[in-house]
């Protein structure tokens, strides 16, 4: 997998002080163990010994001194040919935390991806299979190809999916989760945005693009009943029409109206006073 690969190599004005170094190294570690067939006597041994942890300090000092050239295989754009990049290497620590350091300053290695730059990524490539991308393709895609950022670890990209579907600005910035594809529904299973969710490594979920999430987001939020359309009430309430095989529409209940009682009462001339004390009670 070429994006998963640096090498370190040597400088050729300084191979040859190496090449000498082991030549005196590999000497003495022969006459101190043929001690006894070259007959030493004990003072002897005793120099031929401190002549081999010298030579052994010797090829210790000038291994980084002539390995100080990180080699990196390099690709700007996926049309562009791999180029090979030579880096000078500085510094007195071991080779790999030297090359490690080097690839870490001038961004040839990354130990810690965002979401926002990996739907960067995906859009700008693009490396979505569709309207969605599988996390272990996604894993041999940043593995492979050299124009990706390369990843310390396949543990670097899981920590940026699951930062990903975790911004609630996933619509805009990042992207959907899902456990599978139902192709038979066409429909994606366990469908999941804006909240925490565990990936690993090896996991079989998929990236999904914000626009097919939101739709399928969006119709299953959708309530069980909706307004039957081009029907309505004087008052402008709409009927409401339950969905199944065989729909029935069914008109809202009417308001209530307001009722008036009258009544007639005739008086006699003759007995006004009483009458009248009668219909007001």
């Amino acid at each position: 997998l070429k994006n998963s690969l640096a090498f370190v190599a040597a400088d050729k004005t300084k191979l040859a002080d190496l090449d000498e170094a082991v030549r005196r190294y590999l000497a003495w570690d022969s006459i101190v163990a043929e001690a006894q067939i070259l007959n030493l006597d004990p003072h002897q041994q005793k120099q031929a010994k401190a002549q081999l942890e010298n030579a052994d300090k010797t090829v210790t000092s000038r291994l980084p001194e002539c390995y100080q050239w990180l080699i990196v295989p390099t690709q700007a754009k996926p049309q562009d040919s791999v180029e090979w990049s030579a880096f000078r290497l500085t510094g007195t620590e071991p080779l790999a935390a030297r090359a490690s350091r080097k690839m870490k300053t001038d961004e040839l290695l990354v130990v810690s991806l965002a979401g926002t730059r990996l739907r960067l990524e995906l859009d700008n490539v693009p490396l979505w299979r569709g309207d969605h991308v599988a996390i272990k393709t996604l894993i041999e895609d940043f593995a492979r190809y050299t124009y990706l950022p390369r990843l310390r670890d396949s543990g670097v990209l899981i920590d940026a999916i699951a930062e990903g579907v975790s911004l609630l600005t996933w619509p805009k910035e990042s992207f959907a989760y899902a456990d599978s594809w139902d192709e038979a529904n066409q429909r994606y299973r366990g469908l999941r945005c804006g909240q925490h969710v565990a990936v690993t490594e090896d996991s079989l979920g998929l990236l999904v693009k914000p626009e097919p999430a939101l739709r399928q987001y969006e119709a299953d939020r959708a309530p069980a009943t909706t307004p039957a359309p081009g029907t309505g009430t004087p008052g402008g309430t709409a009927p409401l029409v339950i969905g199944g095989t065989s729909s029935v529409v069914v008109a809202p209940p009417e308001p209530p109206k307001p009722k008036r009682f009258h009544g007639t009462v005739h008086l006699d001339p003759q007995r006004v006073g009483l009458d009248a004390s009668r219909v007001a009670v």
